[in-house]
């Protein structure tokens, strides 16, 4: 049997760990040691290193934040407005962190497919609704889109939180698809 060739994960060139600034290098290898491998995320926006570091500021800062969001809420924000736009890379990465954060083998799958019929709570469906209207449409958003949250027990820091989720990761979308990001082999059993 020949071998294979190797499998791209980016369109662009990705850069040697061992060639990167080495504040990037060691969060890369920091990330490493906790998962096991690599999340080519991290390799592929190593492209750019100024960009790379914005990105992931940003990300931390929507995503490690406390509030009463939880992380597995924030997680499955990012699953059902990454398959809303199509980005497998997301889709796959995230659901994995998404199934691990709730505990749940089934919840990725099924909020990735179609959220409205997923095993969620009718807070969590609102927080998603909102978060697809800000995905898709966010000139449409209004009043009455608050006063819904508000009645699942939103406040104004929780609907900021949903809105810029859903924004950051519409870029995060855009930018994997058109890298043509390859999720990593490793997400698709994580929390299986």
């Amino acid at each position: 049997m020949p071998a294979t060739a190797p499998v791209e994960i980016s369109r662009f060139p990705v850069p040697e760990i061992k060639d990167l600034p080495e504040d990037i290098r060691a969060r890369i290898l920091a990330v490493q040691e906790k998962s096991g491998f690599v999340p080519n995320v991290f390799l592929v926006l190593a492209h750019r290193p100024d960009e790379f570091r914005a990105f992931f500021a940003f990300h931390d800062a929507l995503m490690d934040k406390k509030g009463q969001l939880s992380k597995a809420d924030r997680e499955m924000i990012v699953v059902a407005t990454s398959n809303a736009n199509q980005c497998q890379y997301c889709v796959v990465a995230h659901g994995a962190i998404l199934r691990i954060r709730a505990k749940n083998p089934l919840i990725a799958d099924q909020v990735a497919v179609n959220y409205r019929k997923a095993d969620i709570t009718p807070r969590q469906r609102a927080m998603l609704d909102f978060a697809m209207k800000v995905s898709a449409q966010a000139y449409a958003v209004d009043d009455a889109d608050f006063e819904t949250l508000k009645r699942h027990g939103f406040d104004m820091e929780d609907i900021w939180d949903i809105a810029a989720i859903a924004a950051f990761f519409g870029l995060s979308n855009r930018m994997a698809n058109v890298t043509s990001m390859r999720p990593n082999d490793e997400f698709y059993t994580m929390g299986r």
